[in-house]
């Protein structure tokens, strides 16, 4: 039997990269899968993709800093397969900048995607999870949610608020059998990376403290978050499931 056999997964920030991987895996262990991005265009080659490998999936336009957007989408969702078993919150933005170069205006997009877009994901499939008593619920934090670098100030405050969000509410929803974990990924080659990885200096800064020494793939963190997805992980809720290469280990 596949992993995840029967189930509903909505996966954000499904269009490219680690969504995008997410979203193609668990079709294959069996979810059927909504591939939800504001990249409409993008989300839509990814779902015809599944379906033409012999998998379920729907499209779906979604900016996930917007409360109307979940609520619609959840209610597409309940009513084309009546539940929702597995949500990923996946989609994120990165910023670079410095404390000191990082406007009020950047700061408040970083946190509307990053943080505030994992509070909405899970106040709106919350309903139809309690309705089912079960669910699994996973957060895309960083390691740049456990430790500092330096930069990328709303990045790292918007990632360590993923982290701890992902504690309390998984305190709060144990007793309807809904469980709650985070990932935190080291450097992954995506299209978000790409450039920063093509130059020697970045390379080495990013991958320096790397154990392994390079960046992983997107299938090495959907590999994560299809466990966490699964009943395999059954006694898993409130746990950081890091995927760094030894970023952290030093």
């Amino acid at each position: 039997m596949k992993k995840l056999e029967n189930k509903v997964a909505i996966v954000t920030g499904a269009a490219r990269g680690m969504g995008k991987e997410e979203a193609k895996l668990f079709a294959k262990e069996g979810a059927k899968v909504v591939v939800a991005d504001i990249i409409e265009n993008e989300a839509e080659e990814v779902a015809k993709e599944i379906i033409q490998n012999g998998g379920e999936a729907m499209a779906y336009k979604l900016d996930v800093s917007k409360a109307k957007n979940w609520e619609k989408m959840v209610e597409a969702v309940v009513e084309k397969w009546g539940k929702v078993d597995v949500l990923v919150n996946n989609a994120g933005i990165l910023s670079l900048t410095g404390v000191e170069d990082t406007t009020e205006e950047e700061w408040d997009k970083v946190m509307a995607v990053n943080a505030k877009g994992n509070f909405l994901g899970v106040k709106y499939v919350l309903p139809a999870m309690k309705k089912a008593q079960k669910g699994s619920i996973i957060n895309i934090s960083s390691i740049f949610g456990l430790i500092g670098s330096g930069a990328s100030a709303a990045y790292h405050a918007s990632k360590g608020a993923v982290r701890l969000f992902t504690k309390t509410v998984a305190a709060e929803l144990a007793k309807y059998n809904i469980r709650v974990n985070s990932i935190h990924p080291g450097v992954i080659r995506t299209a978000m990376t790409d450039e920063l990885l093509k130059d020697p200096a970045n390379t080495k800064n990013l991958l320096g403290t790397t154990v392994l020494g390079r960046p992983a793939e997107s299938i090495e963190v959907a590999y994560g978050a299809l466990f966490l997805a699964s009943d395999e992980s059954s006694y898993m809720t409130g746990s950081e499931l890091v995927i760094d290469g030894g970023y952290t280990a030093l």
